[in-house]
């Protein structure tokens, strides 16, 4: 089954090319089923380019998949055209009175602000509570992973004496759980980021398990069943490119960074990256979707109370 997307979104026409099936609302009406209606709450400053990231890897699945685009009520994006937000994003607070199978919520260039001192604070830990009476099951990326474990639990996020960035080995804890059915026990995942938990912090709040973690930039994938929720904060729904744009964009400002690790051959930032982690991407949130399929009502005024664990 294919992903609904609007057919003017860009990423309709970019996902149309790569076999991705995409459907516009006019066919899905057709169809006698419900679809699975996930949520992106997009905090990162190009908005087009994550959609792109988030819809390819949500939309490989064999369901329909309804995409929401939400954003922060009042913040203003600096780097996506307005034109462009208000034909395909809705503000929380329009979206708050509807029920959600399933939530991402993505990272945002803000790591170096403890949270309370983010402008859209305030109104983040209204989506977080609200995830709990109107989300069936909430992903955090990055730091929008951070943020969920902080507000749920209080693990602290610790800057970094240097950018971890690069592709970095990970070690599978969990081979049995869901999430990671089909993956292997050592794979490469993007690391882009300034801060991290830490796994004394996380070992430290009752109910959450590390599922993935690295010797190098520690504990990557983490599990809160008691919120119906899960935090990656390393980058599994990157491109191939999208380092070498991080990294070519800060050596034309003149921004102190290291070539990143393990992702040119041979170190060379002359030579085209290799992409060796679009299948473990795909198996995450493809086995993300399926437990939400398996688990979610099907009378969605159910979602969010009628149990506080998904199937394990």
């Amino acid at each position: 089954m294919p992903i609904k997307l609007p057919s003017t979104l860009p990423a309709y026409d970019v996902l149309s090319r790569e076999g991705v099936m995409v459907m516009d609302e006019e066919l899905a009406q057709h169809q006698d089923i419900r679809p699975l209606k996930i949520g992106l709450l997009n905090l990162m400053p190009k908005k087009i380019q994550t959609e792109n990231q988030f819809a390819r890897l949500i939309g490989a699945t064999p369901l329909q998949i309804d995409f929401r685009l939400i954003r922060m009520s009042e913040h203003e994006t600096k780097n996506t055209a307005a034109e462009h937000m208000e034909a395909f994003y809705r503000p929380f607070q329009e979206v708050k009175h509807e029920t959600f199978d399933g939530l991402v919520i993505t990272g945002a260039p803000i790591e170096h602000l403890p949270f309370e001192q983010v402008t859209y604070w305030d109104e983040l830990t209204e989506v977080m509570d609200w995830t709990q009476t109107n989300v069936h099951s909430t992903f955090g990326v990055c730091w929008g992973g951070m943020a969920m474990a902080w507000h749920f639990h209080g693990v602290e996020k610790h800057m970094l004496p240097h950018k971890a960035f690069g592709c970095f080995r990970h070690r599978n804890l969990a081979a049995t759980h869901p999430l990671l059915r089909g993956f292997s026990d050592d794979f490469v995942m993007p690391v882009s980021r300034w801060t991290e938990m830490r796994q004394e912090d996380i070992d430290a709040a009752p109910g959450l398990t590390t599922l993935l973690t690295s010797e190098v930039t520690g504990p990557c994938l983490v599990d809160d069943p008691a919120h119906r929720a899960t935090y990656i904060i390393n980058h599994l729904e990157y491109d191939s490119g999208t380092l070498k744009e991080e990294y070519d964009r800060d050596v034309a400002n003149g921004t102190p960074i290291n070539v990143p690790d393990n992702y040119y051959p041979g170190d060379d930032p002359s030579q085209p990256p290799l992409n060796r982690w679009r299948s473990h991407a795909h198996l995450l949130y493809g086995n993300w979707i399926n437990e939400i399929y398996l688990t979610t009502p099907f009378d969605t005024r159910l979602i969010g109370r009628s149990s506080t664990d998904l199937r394990r």
